[in-house]
């Protein structure tokens, strides 16, 4: 029986290692099969992600090529309409240039910076219309904006505008005479403007950002920088609420420093001057409104103060 046992034994332990090489082989002859299909998945999956890409690339190359075509194109056809109006403008305040440019980089921006604010603070105030309040960022703040709260900062706004930034402007005039005359006869290219605005935007953005980061500083943040941030849940109009030393530092001066380094045309300061109040308003509006840059993020670091 112990023969019959060890014999039986002996067979089992044949075809298990049998049946164990052949597993063995078998996995082995796999390995390479599977390794292969995954390298052929990782490069199809880098293949396709680079088409896309490079199509998406091309598309919006051709696209920008096609909308700056056109802008120059309407620019160059329209071009001696408006060389033609600015003449007239230049004829008519002959000799009072610098009236004329205080119109172009103050007035003129300060009007849009209201009609956009206006717009806002209809929406602020009463809650409609709807299909732009269902975008406020804070549900259940400034509905409605407390009115006590917001005459002072209008009223801190417009000290702001006609006490420090009108009489900066008038300032600016004779640096820019003495750099190259800002309301000269002749205008500005459209190429030439876009170099422009993209040197106006990298500076004040430099600028904007390590004057506002310093203005975190504890030292500054509580004599300057905490009025600013007394709106926990801000609305456009609170963009110029600031401390003076603010308005003057981290406001005025990083959106000067373009125009005066490049010796800018009036009718560059003056689209230049009014984009960066149009853009400002909206990173303060508290809407994330459709097709417009999104100003959560400043939305959140006024709600938690962030850099404190």
């Amino acid at each position: 029986m112990p023969i019959i046992l060890a014999t039986w034994e002996a067979k089992i332990r044949r075809i298990a290692g049998l049946k164990t090489v052949q597993m063995t082989g078998d996995v082995g002859s796999m390995l390479p099969t599977e390794k292969s299909k995954q390298e052929g998945h990782i490069w199809g999956s880098m293949r396709r992600t680079a088409f896309i890409l490079g199509s998406g690339l091309l598309l919006l190359v051709a696209f920008w090529n096609s909308v700056t075509w056109h802008l120059q194109r309407f620019w160059g056809a329209s071009g001696y309409f408006w060389q033609a109006q600015w003449e007239r403008l230049l004829s008519t305040f002959e000799g009072k240039e610098w009236i004329l440019f205080i119109i172009g980089a103050a007035q003129v921006p300060g009007l849009l910076f209201w009609a956009f604010n206006g717009l806002l603070l209809v929406v602020d105030i009463t809650g409609k219309p709807s299909f732009i309040s269902r975008y406020r960022i804070q549900v259940g703040k400034n509905e409605p904006v407390d009115p006590v709260k917001l005459r002072q900062a209008i009223h801190t706004v417009l000290f702001n505008q006609y006490m420090i930034s009108l009489p900066m402007v008038v300032f600016l005039y004779p640096f820019l005479k003495w750099l190259g005359d800002p309301c000269r006869q002749e205008l500005p290219t459209f190429h030439w403007f876009l170099l422009e605005l993209a040197i106006f935007t990298l500076m004040e953005e430099v600028l904007f950002y390590y004057s506002h980061r310093l203005l975190h500083h504890p030292t500054f943040y509580k004599k300057i920088h905490k009025k600013h941030h007394e709106w926990t849940a801000p609305i456009g109009v609170i963009s110029l609420y600031a401390h003076p030393i603010e308005h003057v530092a981290s406001n005025m001066l990083p959106v000067i420093v373009g125009p005066l380094v490049m010796g800018s045309h009036l009718s560059s300061i003056t689209m230049w001057f009014s984009l960066a109040l149009i853009i400002t308003t909206i990173s303060h509006c508290g809407y994330h409104l459709p097709f417009l840059p999104s100003p959560e993020f400043h939305d959140y670091h006024h709600l938690k103060n962030v850099w404190k």
